[in-house]
């Protein structure tokens, strides 16, 4: 792990768009879970996701393009719905830059499979959101 003087513990972004509503909802579960134990970055597509991101109690927000491929690198997990990996989803606010940021990045990945994109999904079981956010935090919860 990189040498990270202003931390506590490990480092957690979680990624949204949109309203950030699937990321708040995320952040607030994890708070529930760790505490302070590990610090949130909230990384939105735009600055209403980082806002309510913010809301919902991370340590530290950036917005756009920019701000998500320079702070990813820097993080020990992202937790995000997936369509975060997809170039032009979230009504376009996922630009190809940050889909490929989100790839490329050798971070462990945890996505929520929420999409409202045309998108079919072959054998998975839809879940009620609060379902699937308790997923992903025991899945981080099992990195310790």
């Amino acid at each position: 792990m990189a040498d990270r003087h202003f931390k506590s513990g490990p480092i957690v972004a979680v990624l949204d768009g949109q309203g950030g509503g699937i990321g708040a909802a995320v952040i607030k579960e994890i708070r529930r879970e760790f505490q302070e134990s590990l610090e949130i970055w909230a990384l939105g597509a735009n600055t209403t996701a980082t806002e309510n991101m913010m809301k919902a109690r991370a340590n530290r927000g950036a917005t756009g393009e920019n701000a998500i491929q320079v702070c990813l690198p820097k993080v020990d997990a992202l937790v995000a719905p997936m369509a975060v990996a997809w170039c032009n989803s979230m009504m376009g606010e996922i630009t190809t830059a940050i889909a490929e940021a989100v790839m490329k990045v050798e971070v462990i990945k945890i996505f929520i499979p929420l999409s409202q994109e045309r998108v079919i999904l072959a054998g998975f079981q839809s879940e009620p959101l609060p379902h699937l956010v308790t997923k992903a935090v025991e899945i981080l919860k099992s990195l310790k």
